[in-house]
């Protein structure tokens, strides 16, 4: 892809790699794409008055993952998967879901912690295949997908579907688990963190690096150049206060599920806020994507199991 192409050796400042990052996962999202999807398609909208304009060709919509449209996080529920299947230990899952509520908690993250994460998990994927990952996600996901999915968004999607307008997954999980979720709903594709792979491989590094942040901001600008949109024209959606730089991008931002950060930004923007929780907010559980991230936090566990089968 070209943006794996002008990845160099040297070390690049957080821009550089933010702004890479972006356009490797637009490059990724519009691989997915077959010839006829390249184009917008005849509008189908249903009869009635919806958000979005339908036949609007200019339009899009941008959905974020965790919180979002699932029920807690892609990677947690990739991790209990692995988990039942006996790729690590129940004290790595309660590890996992113990980081997870921490920086709930917090309500931000330490860069340093992710980064050592980050880390750990490239070393351990390197030299593992992406098939691997992409074999476990169809297993773990199928249930998942059917259980966890928020009624509310689902429906938000399906009307920027009808309406004839294309919708994409924006997310810092990886490529791979990205992918998969979006062609379960339906979407037109996704944007995630992609990993440098060789021949069928990871190589163990980044493609700039993760997309989270300031990075979606940057794949969702990279995407809608290449697919002729415009932003004032589309739609985002996120329950995070780390969305804001994706949200404020686009003419129509709409606040789901929100973190108290993101509601009190909402507030103040006049911005449209959709809680489909109901009673006491559960406590989100889930595993950061940024804390496994890199790649595939699925295929990082694999390499851990494999690891630990080794020396058994």
């Amino acid at each position: 892809m070209a943006a794996l192409r002008r990845l160099t050796r040297s070390r690049r400042s957080t821009d550089e790699r933010t702004a890479l990052a972006g356009e490797a996962a637009a490059d990724a999202a519009q691989e997915q794409l077959g010839p006829d999807d390249t184009e917008p398609g005849r509008p189908k909208a249903p009869e009635g008055d919806h958000t979005p304009v339908p036949g609007d060709v200019r339009a899009a919509a941008f959905f974020d993952c965790d919180n979002t449209i699932l029920r807690g996080a892609a990677i947690f529920y990739l991790g209990v998967g692995l988990y039942r299947r006996r790729f690590f230990t129940r004290r790595d899952l309660v590890r996992f879901a113990w980081q997870q509520a921490a920086f709930r908690l917090r309500g931000s993250e330490n860069p340093e912690h992710i980064a050592d994460a980050r880390d750990s998990a490239l070393g351990l994927v390197a030299g593992k295949r992406t098939a691997d990952l992409e074999r476990i996600c169809e297993e773990i996901f199928e249930p998942v997908l059917a259980e966890k999915v928020w009624p509310g968004t689902r429906a938000l999607v399906q009307m920027h579907l009808d309406a004839g307008q294309r919708v994409w997954l924006v997310t810092a999980a990886p490529q791979e688990v990205a992918r998969l979720i979006a062609r379960r709903l339906g979407m037109t594709g996704a944007l995630g963190t992609v990993a440098e792979t060789r021949d069928g491989e990871y190589t163990g590094k980044l493609v700039g690096g993760m997309l989270h942040g300031p990075a979606k901001a940057a794949a969702v600008q990279a995407l809608a150049r290449r697919e002729h949109l415009d932003l004032a024209r589309c739609a985002a959606f996120s329950d995070s206060a780390n969305d804001i730089p994706m949200l404020s991008l686009v003419g129509h931002p709409y606040v789901i599920n929100p973190d108290a950060a993101l509601r009190r930004h909402a507030r103040a923007m006049g911005w449209r806020v959709r809680d489909f929780r109901t009673g006491r907010k559960a406590v989100r559980v889930g595993i950061p994507a940024a804390a496994a991230l890199g790649v595939a936090a699925g295929a990082a566990a694999t390499a851990v199991a494999m690891r630990r089968r080794r020396r058994a």
